[in-house]
């Protein structure tokens, strides 16, 4: 199953220089990368990158992360995935810009 991160282009260009993050200031102050599944993604950018439109969705394998993977109760009670280890680039399956449109954010074709 693919999930899903949502990086601000800075985030994302120091994410490939160093082929790894820690993730997004949350994410360190948290102690864990806040990650979404499909469902959860359109509400996660709405809620905390709404008026962001230089944005890059980056789709993991959540099989592929392994024990370091937890799946914990967030928002409204739903189960969230969240990443207790750094993300790094082999981790990446693929990643697409997400532009902002008058609409709200504009996901790539097949994720919601």
């Amino acid at each position: 199953m693919l999930i899903y991160k949502i990086f601000r282009r800075p985030e994302w260009d120091a994410f490939v220089a160093a082929g790894r993050t820690e993730g997004a200031p949350i994410d360190l102050t948290d102690g864990y990368i806040h990650i979404s599944t499909a469902a959860q993604v359109v509400e996660t950018a709405a809620k905390h990158f709404a008026d962001q439109g230089d944005l890059v969705l980056v789709a993991l394998e959540a099989d592929d992360l392994g024990a370091d993977l937890r799946w914990e109760v967030s928002r409204g009670g739903a189960l969230f995935p969240h990443l207790y280890r750094p993300v790094i680039m082999a981790d990446v399956v693929w990643h697409k810009p997400l532009p902002l449109g008058p609409d709200g954010h504009v996901f790539p074709d097949g994720v919601i």
